[in-house]
């Protein structure tokens, strides 16, 4: 009962919003008081607002990312599911505006600081947005999209979407000034995976051993988690011999290594790195 009652405030209005409105902040923090003082020109249709800002001087890079998410939406709302869009809204809407409302800076010198320290700030808080049941708005709408209708991957449309900006500012603007934006959008990237990673990461554990049954009913006893039988071959001998499979996290790894290695000293004990558990009492797939 406690697991079901966290599933569902984990993927409730309520807990999604925060999450949105949070992670929202603190990018806007990271495009106003860091990118704008440094003239950065982030990643994704932010970067264009920023650009056009630049160029023109007129409103500012909240309202042109405002304005340019008025055809992204229109087309969200007519091919993808309005729950996912609605959050997204919040968030567009969380930046556009906030960027307009705060005015403060963080005071760092050095450039090269400062695009590495905008690229934590920026990948953070679009990490959190992410780990919501939406998207950070802007370009999120459109990947989505071409995933969708035409099974174009995410990555490859950022990828090609940054790729003409960046060449764009590279012809426009100063080298140097390009290349510390390019070194905040690889450091934003990262941090994105670390966000989602940080409580998600999984531990896929593969156990051999002639007394697998045991060792299951002991897991599933002490862990509380399932626990699958897998059937395989020996290689050498050619005889039948299950495998044991468990899913854990890295606070319960420790505890399952000394629950097989207890019952058999001999077991073999396989440990893999999973980025994400989707289903059972894991995390529920984000439907589009």
């Amino acid at each position: 009962m406690k697991v079901a009652v966290k599933r569902d405030f984990s993927y409730s209005v309520t807990w999604n919003l925060i999450l949105i409105i949070v992670g929202s902040l603190v990018q806007t923090v990271g495009f106003k008081a860091i990118a704008a003082a440094h003239g950065f020109v982030p990643s994704g249709l932010f970067g264009v607002a920023a650009l056009i800002e630049y160029k023109t001087g007129l409103l500012n890079a909240g309202g042109w990312y405002l304005l340019l998410n008025v055809p992204m939406f229109i087309l969200g709302y007519l091919l993808i599911g309005r729950r996912f869009l609605a959050y997204s809204f919040v968030s567009m809407l969380v930046i556009s505006l906030g960027y307009m409302v705060i005015d403060f800076q963080l005071h760092i010198q050095n450039q090269l600081y400062a695009a590495v320290c905008f690229g934590v700030i920026v990948g953070t808080g679009a990490g959190i947005v992410l780990r919501s049941l939406g998207s950070n708005g802007g370009l999120d709408v459109v990947a989505v999209i071409l995933n969708q209708r035409y099974n174009i991957g995410v990555g490859k449309t950022y990828f090609g979407f940054n790729l003409v900006l960046f060449s764009f500012s590279f012809a426009s603007l100063d080298n140097d000034l390009v290349i510390a934006s390019l070194i905040a959008a690889f450091v934003a990237a990262s941090a994105v995976e670390y966000s989602l990673s940080l409580f998600n990461q999984r531990k896929l554990c593969l156990i051999i051993s002639s007394q697998n049954s045991d060792i299951a009913d002991k897991v599933m006893e002490k862990l509380k988690v399932g626990a699958t039988f897998l059937e395989g071959v020996g290689a050498y001998k050619k005889e039948p011999r299950r495998v044991l499979m468990v899913v854990t996290n890295n606070i319960q790894l420790k505890r399952l290594e000394e629950i097989a290695f207890t019952i058999d000293p001999h077991a073999l004990f396989i440990v893999e790195n999973t980025f994400n558990v989707i289903g059972s009492t894991f995390s529920r797939r984000k439907i589009y």
